[in-house]
């Protein structure tokens, strides 16, 4: 049925519903994430790390510590820094790159930003005492951000970089945890919290001829700044004369490929799928807003963000940005169009209001791209939260350029690369470069994102176990017969856009655990068997829809739904079916009743 939403905002509901579903069912495999191919053996170069001046040069360690915090991203510096506040003196953290800074150490590409505001996604301003210059901040910046942080709870003078994390193992006679190294380290550690992060091992698409290509290629998360000249701010003097291609067209692409652009004789984009890519409107920070700021503000800003995205909107935006745009369209349609919203559900308004917005999205398309062909091939059609929305002010833009080519595959994707070129759709496509921008691996296996397995009590391996019986959680943090290991991770808790509060809110909880056991003499926490077991039911039992992420099988193909492949048995991989708002309120009863249901100390 077609609502009175049409004359008001030239949305037609039942051929957009019409069209969505042809696209999204143009662009399903059977394949799902088989699709991509791991980087290692020939193709681990696209693995290698750019940004290490020097290969640091130390000793085997052999030290005996409190805690070894595996992954150096924000996460792991804020579970280090809770650890520490918590009364443990001997944290010590994990990184594979050569600083501390997780996504924004592998991610300096050209362009790249935060996509969600500065105030809101950088964690602890307050306690750091620092304020980001700019309402999205760059990525030079953050990762500054990130050794401030580190440097400021002192965390960072004790961690191992360039090191890379190779077994952890139980050790049931003393009760510690063995963790060894590609450095010949073998640490003994009472707690090991795992802060692998999701967007850290790059992905490859699994098309015939990558490792044939005799011209130079490279993942956006390694860039080759000794090629491409420049820095992450742009000027790309070692493109000049060059014929590139940039492979993806996901939220990294949309950053570098203005970059390029700029620089290349030719850039050619490869596109499966558009990006809905919506106003950035990036502003210096307003000095007098600073100044103005009571303690306290940014906890406030970051729960009234996660409000509006979770459909839990006060009367106040207080960010009012891209993505909460969609739930004050949606109270405008109840507030200003009282005859269309009549009779209809939350869930039919949330549907018109995506679809007003996309179509704004799409219109912003037509008014910037001067060719028509090219306007139509870059309008996404599909529902907003269906892949991660984009903000971008330069973009769209950059398809105006005579030096760009837009190489539409109609949701096939390239056909393979040969010797000197990329094919698509039949026709070959001369480079000098490829880049891939393909994004990371999430959908494959915890233990081969890590890059490691985790054997605990009884030589139980947490990869077989959790390949066996599916993921088995407390919490998406314990699980049985692995003692004094914290998980941090999206699965089975609560997920949110905005990253980095679910890092602040796991990094909390493992602190306040810790204290307490401290405080009380305890040695060991455990998740219970049954505990686990209840709460991976009621994750699958709530996942939102069969794929186990948090875009349905009714939205395009892409990683937040597992490639659009229903799952073949329950979603013990997905977040928590209430919502992150309902989740993290869940940890604060939890914290607080002190009964600890669910694990025993010792």
């Amino acid at each position: 049925m077609t609502h009175r939403l049409d004359a008001l905002h030239g949305v037609d509901t039942d051929a957009l519903r019409a069209k969505y579903a042809l696209e999204r069912d143009k662009r399903l495999r059977s394949d799902g994430n088989e699709q991509y191919v791991e980087v290692s053996g020939d193709l681990s170069t696209f693995e290698v790390d750019h940004y290490a001046a020097q290969t640091i040069e130390r000793d085997a360690l052999n030290d005996k510590v409190d805690a070894v915090v595996v992954g150096g991203g924000f996460g792991g510096i804020m579970a280090a820094a809770r650890l520490r506040q918590a009364g443990l003196r001997d944290v010590r953290i994990i990184e594979k790159g050569s600083r501390l800074g997780g996504t924004w150490y592998w991610n300096q590409y050209p362009g790249a930003q935060c996509d969600i505001e500065s105030y809101v996604y950088l964690p602890l301003l307050e306690e750091v005492g620092i304020l980001p210059s700019e309402r999205y901040a760059r990525a030079p910046e953050i990762l500054e951000y990130a050794q401030a942080m580190a440097s400021h709870f002192r965390v960072a003078e004790s961690a191992l970089t360039q090191t890379v994390v190779t077994e952890v193992t139980w050790n049931e006679s003393d009760e510690y945890w063995t963790v060894r190294t590609n450095r010949d380290d073998s640490l003994r550690a009472r707690f090991v919290v795992m802060c692998t992060g999701p967007l850290h091992r790059p992905k490859l698409p699994g098309v015939k001829g990558i490792e044939g290509f005799a011209g130079h290629s490279f993942h956006t998360s390694r860039w080759d700044y000794d090629y491409t000249g420049g820095n992450s701010l742009g000027g790309l003097s070692g493109l000049e004369g060059k014929k590139v291609a940039i492979i993806g067209t996901g939220a990294t692409a949309i950053q570098i490929v203005p970059h390029v652009a700029a620089s290349a004789e030719h850039l050619y984009v490869f596109q499966r799928t558009p990006s809905s890519v919506d106003l950035r409107n990036n502003a210096p920070t307003n000095r007098e807003w600073a100044r103005s700021l009571q303690p306290g503000w940014q906890r406030e800003r970051i729960q009234n963000f996660n409000a509006h995205i979770s459909g839990q909107p006060g009367p106040v935006n207080l960010v009012n940005d891209g993505w909460t745009d969609l739930m004050d369209k949606v109270i405008a349609i109840f507030r200003d169009d009282p005859k269309t919203a009549e009779g209809k559900s939350l869930e039919q308004i949330v549907e018109l209001a995506n679809l007003v917005k996309m179509q704004e999205i799409r219109h912003r398309v037509d008014n910037t791209v001067l060719n028509p062909s090219v306007a139509e091939s870059l309008k996404p059609y599909y529902g907003l939260f269906c892949k991660r929305p984009t903000f971008n002010d330069e973009y769209l833009d950059t398809f105006n350029r005579a030096n760009v080519t837009l190489v539409d595959t109609d949701g096939q994707g390239v056909d393979r690369i040969s010797e000197g070129a990329v094919v698509a759709q039949g026709v070959s496509y001369d480079v000098d470069c490829i880049i891939y921008a393909t994004g990371f691996e999430v959908g494959t296996t915890y233990e081969r994102r890590s890059g490691f397995d985790v054997i605990g009590r009884d030589a139980q391996s947490l990869g077989a176990k959790w390949d066996e019986v599916g993921i088995r959680t407390l919490h998406g943090m314990h699980s049985h017969q692995f003692p004094n290991l914290f998980v941090i991770s999206q699965f089975q808790g609560g997920w949110t856009a905005n990253y980095t509060q679910l890092l602040e809110e796991a990094a909390n909880h493992v602190g306040f655990i810790v204290k307490h056991m401290l405080s009380s003499g305890h040695s060991i926490i455990e998740a219970d068997r049954n505990a686990e077991h209840e709460w991976a039911e009621l994750i699958a039992a709530n996942a939102v829809n069969g794929t186990g992420g948090i875009g349905g099988t009714n939205c395009t193909p892409g990683y937040y739904n597992n490639e659009g492949r229903p799952l073949d048995g329950p979603a013990y991989g997905a977040p928590y079916g209430f919502g992150s708002i309902a989740f993290f309120a869940l940890m604060q009863q939890w914290r607080q009743s002190g009964e600890f249901d669910g694990v025993t100390f010792r």
